[in-house]
């Protein structure tokens, strides 16, 4: 029950309906015993501005950013990462950063390539700054041979974008898993799904809004079983 002592935090994006985020987080807070709240709020592209000034003057503690906002949250809130996807706001003062490619603390390779140009791509990019880069407005097709993980950031669900098979790992960022990571498993990769980035990025963004330890087996759980 949120009170108005509830600590609250947000999810901004267009569209915000399917997301998982508030599940998993309010899962979260529940588990740690917090009087927090993760709300999802859609917001269109302009009033994007309008509404990061209105998290401040409503108190929230913090949030999330989805597509499409990405990229326009990092321009307006003046940093040098290319896209944020968690801001964390105390005393006034806005902090942005993005936890989107945090799953790559928890896996080991030498060489990557990423495919995709939307803000999560943005974000591996920036955290993978020797990844090749796949785009259909860049260079196309991809090609994927001599890497051994390649994260897979576009929004194509029905269609194979890129052959992955064995020896490789491949990070397939959407959820539910899209036809390229289906493929990958059938060819023998080792396929980290996209509630497995989900479940990374929102715990290392809850640590960044309570400055408490996030309780991941929970927050998995929460996604799992939806």
């Amino acid at each position: 029950m949120i009170t108005a002592r509830t600590t609250l935090v947000a999810l901004l994006g267009d569209p915000v309906e399917h997301s998982l985020s508030p599940r998993m987080q309010n899962a979260a807070f529940a588990a740690r015993g917090l009087d927090w709240a993760f709300v999802a709020i859609r917001v269109a592209s302009d009033a994007l501005a309008d509404a990061l000034r209105a998290l401040s003057v409503l108190g929230f503690a913090g949030a999330n950013v989805t597509t499409p906002h990405k990229a326009a949250v990092a321009e307006l809130a003046g940093v040098e990462t290319p896209s944020v996807n968690t801001l964390v706001l105390r005393g006034g003062a806005l902090a942005a950063s993005s936890t989107d490619a945090a799953i790559l603390g928890e896996l080991a390779f030498e060489r990557a390539a990423i495919i995709g140009d939307g803000g999560a791509a943005l974000a591996f990019a920036h955290a993978l700054p020797e990844a090749a880069r796949f785009s259909r407005r860049g260079a196309w097709p991809p090609r994927v041979d001599d890497v051994d993980l390649v994260v897979n950031a576009t929004s194509e669900r029905a269609d194979v974008v890129v052959a992955v098979g064995t020896g490789q790992t491949i990070v397939d960022v959407p959820y539910p898993r899209t036809a390229t990571g289906s493929a990958a498993a059938r060819a023998g990769a080792r396929v980290v799904d996209g509630l497995d980035v989900l479940v990374a990025q929102g715990a290392a963004s809850f640590e960044a809004w309570t400055g408490v330890d996030a309780p991941v087996e929970v927050m998995r759980a929460a996604v799992r079983s939806s």
